[in-house]
């Protein structure tokens, strides 16, 4: 089991570099060279380049994906990492696992709803429902530090993958098509994978946290006056901070230019 988990974890995080690079590519480079391209130059350009990117995108999406259920079974269900001492496997932890797998559907209906038209009021739907997610870990499922991170983790990269295969590249096959054909792509499909790509850089800071910080106790309560049971709220407010942060390398691509 130990040599699996190393293994896993080796293409996990290699998987995961091809995954996210590509995915800051899209996002911080590709993104804004894209607004300065006429139309002759993306129809020579964008057929080539994007069909390449994305294959190495989405496919690095899946393994990333599918190695990071592999760990999650290995070390968190069969090593009980998932739970604190003294606590196992309960109803409220089958519960909150399905959560975990199944959120993205709940999601994919918030974005696909009409409040997606107000962003800050989607983003503050979609945090507190988050919150409570994060908050029923602790006191329904009795997760441990470890094992409310890394859920969180899986989620966010659930919902990312699903986003990668079932929204970005579906509209992206028939974006690359017209701008093959010399026509404007359909502005509706360029919105949604341009705002799904968004979402997914947004979670992907907060995911490289569940994923690393895990690996630490510090902020695992006890210290800075956080109480042990309440350690969720310092992670929810790094997510925020994570938020902003990816907001500032946005803005920063935009000032970037060429020579």
């Amino acid at each position: 089991m130990q040599g699996l988990e190393a293994i896993f974890r080796w293409l996990h995080v290699f998987a995961g570099i091809i995954w996210i690079g590509h995915l800051y590519f899209f996002n911080w480079v590709n993104g804004p060279l894209q607004a300065k391209l006429d139309g002759p130059t993306k129809r020579a350009v964008v057929p080539e380049l994007m069909p390449r990117a994305l294959y190495w995108f989405r496919w690095g999406a899946a393994y990333t994906w599918f190695t990071g259920v592999l760990i999650l079974a290995l070390v968190y269900y069969h090593g009980q990492q998932a739970f604190d001492t003294g606590t196992t496997w309960s109803a409220g932890a089958g519960i909150m696992i399905l959560v975990t797998f199944l959120a993205v559907f709940v999601y994919d209906i918030l974005w696909k709803s009409g409040l997606a038209a107000n962003l800050r009021a989607a983003v503050i739907v979609s945090f507190v429902l988050l919150s409570a997610v994060v908050a029923a870990y602790v006191h329904l499922a009795h997760f441990s530090y470890r094992g409310t991170l890394i859920h969180t983790a899986v989620l966010f990269g659930t919902t990312m993958a699903f986003n990668v295969w079932f929204r970005i590249w579906p509209a992206q096959q028939k974006i690359i098509r017209a701008v093959k054909d010399g026509q404007a792509p359909d502005a509706g499909l360029v919105k949604m994978a341009g705002l799904r790509s968004r979402h997914n850089t947004y979670m992907s800071l907060p995911l490289l946290w569940g994923m690393i910080g895990q690996h630490t106790t510090y902020f695992a309560g006890g210290n800075l006056g956080i109480p042990g049971q309440y350690y969720y709220v310092f992670f929810l407010a790094l997510i925020a901070l994570a938020w902003h942060i990816v907001f500032q390398c946005y803005k920063k691509s935009g000032k970037v230019s060429g020579f």
